[in-house]
């Protein structure tokens, strides 16, 4: 009778002791993996962009800018990326010196992966023209943030980029001081500038075309300098072609016209041809020397800090007294 009592007591002590022994692993278990997720949470960081939450390395050193947008604003903020975007085979030349040694990762249509990928980035800083398939293919790689090329967020680019590399006291600064440019121009323009007719122009392939108020350098005239929105431009809703013919109808004041060659391979002398043209010599502005061609670089994207500062200094000069 002992001896089943005893064997019971020393079964039920084992019992114990193992679901001793298994909370106490359960707890060390749940320690454990608290621990590699604070560790794995210090390892990154969470960036918050245009409403959308972005996971990167809390230290960013390699950087790809896979659009010119993205580029212009390294350019400004003193960023040299590890990958940049090529112009007929290098570095576009505006931008040349201040991202001078950076690799070439393909042209700003199709992005070469395999570059991008040899490069071992943090982070790759697309656009958001990207279409769907691209940024799948390049999300694989590394997260990729797609850069806005709308230029009413060029303040929210320029952020995150500041954010990205710790720069966030220059990006401060940059805007500052182009809001301050903005509020002197603004004590001539509203009365200067209150009846007369502006046109942006970009010639690609041979065509002209114009785009909305709120796209490539417009909002410099439209909201910063307070010039009228021209009526063809309330209904344009994305880059649209202008004939000659509409062109003539709107007969503006001032023409910004810009003419890049790698975008006009198949036209080389339509600028040329252009400004030749009877019905554009018959313009106001033409009439008025009033066509200013490439007042900044041709290639520059209109959204971004770079393009901003660049063309509101250059249209206070030439429409300002």
């Amino acid at each position: 009778m002992c001896a089943p009592a005893l064997l019971a007591l020393s079964l039920a002590a084992c019992g114990t002791d193992k679901a001793e022994e298994s909370t106490t692993s359960t707890n060390n278990a749940a320690e454990t993996s608290a621990t590699e997720t604070q560790a794995d949470q210090a390892k990154t960081q969470t960036i918050t962009y245009l409403g959308e939450k972005y996971e990167v390395p809390a230290d960013v050193k390699n950087i790809v800018t896979a659009s010119l947008e993205s580029m212009e604003d390294a350019a400004m903020l003193g960023i040299k990326p590890a990958g940049v975007l090529e112009v007929g085979g290098k570095i576009p030349s505006y931008l040349a010196s201040e991202l001078e040694g950076a690799e070439l990762i393909g042209n700003k249509m199709e992005p070469n992966a395999e570059a991008i990928l040899s490069l071992d980035p943090d982070v790759i800083l697309g656009t958001s023209k990207f279409p769907e398939e691209t940024a799948e293919k390049l999300n694989k790689i590394q997260t990729m943030i797609p850069y806005s090329h709308v230029s009413t967020n060029w303040k929210e680019n320029l952020t995150l980029l500041a954010q990205l590399s710790g720069k966030e006291d220059d990006a401060k600064k940059i805007i500052a001081d182009y809001d301050a440019k903005v509020v002197d121009a603004q004590a001539k323009s509203k009365e200067q500038l209150a009846d007369k007719e502006i046109l942006v122009i970009r010639v690609r392939g041979g065509v002209m075309y114009i785009y909305p108020a709120g796209v490539y350098l417009n909002p410099v005239l439209y909201e910063d300098l307070w010039a009228p929105i021209p009526e063809i431009l309330k209904t344009t809703k994305a880059q649209a072609e202008l004939s000659l013919e509409t062109l003539a109808e709107v007969n503006p004041d001032t023409i910004f016209l810009q003419f890049e060659e790698s975008e006009n391979a198949d036209a080389p002398k339509a600028l040329e041809e252009l400004q030749k043209n009877p019905i554009f010599a018959s313009l106001k502005a033409s009439q008025n020397n009033q066509i200013f061609v490439n007042a900044i670089d041709p290639l520059a994207q209109g959204g971004t800090a770079w393009s901003k500062v660049k063309f509101l200094d250059v249209a206070a000069e030439k429409l300002l007294k």
